[in-house]
């Protein structure tokens, strides 16, 4: 165990916490889970930077850092699609996570194959995370009132979206050769 692997257990174990601080009825309780989920978010560029520059990566973490991402993003948008349930919300979180799940699959099957490095992360799906990461900071901020704070975290959620597809796009055009049955058949003989 060692600090990038403990930062990354604990953006996990913040995930109820925020949970809780956002159904707390109070008026702060929306602006403390997205203090929570910002610091969590933080703690995954840190547990990166602390993992390369003191040369601590390992397998778990390799392993659990972007489950823990997953898990981050879609519990928030779970949260945020169940107080605002409106379309702005609903439909980028049925693509954040609709994504997440095709581009996890494709990329446990490209390392089958040994090609797992045709679909690494690009500058785009950063882009795409950065947008992401604010418009949900934003949006768990504010309670699911028309405002213009929210109405920015949609434009963000929405943004996100696009980039989001984009990104599959580009992961999927990158992995299509190796799904064709004839690369396939080469590579198994």
């Amino acid at each position: 165990m060692n600090i990038p692997n403990i930062l990354t257990l604990l953006r996990v174990a913040l995930i109820p916490i925020f949970i809780v601080l956002y159904y707390l009825p109070f008026g702060w309780s929306y602006l403390a889970a997205s203090i929570v989920f910002t610091f969590a978010s933080l703690t995954d560029w840190l547990d990166g930077y602390l993992a390369r520059k003191l040369e601590q990566s390992t397998p778990f973490g390799a392993f659990l850092d972007p489950v823990a991402d997953k898990l981050m993003v879609a519990v928030a948008l779970v949260l945020l699609v169940q107080s605002h349930a409106n379309f702005w919300v609903t439909a980028p979180a049925a693509v954040v996570i609709g994504r997440e799940i095709v581009i996890s699959a494709l990329r446990e099957w490209m390392a089958e194959i040994g090609a797992r490095g045709k679909v690494a992360v690009s500058r785009l799906g950063k882009y795409k995370t950065a947008a992401q990461m604010v418009a949900l900071v934003v949006l768990l901020a504010n309670p699911p009132v028309m405002t213009n704070w929210v109405i920015l975290g949609y434009a963000l959620l929405m943004v996100s979206a696009v980039l989001t597809l984009w990104s599959m796009y580009v992961y999927l055009r990158a992995a299509w050769p190796y799904m064709s049955m004839e690369s396939v058949q080469k590579s198994d003989k």
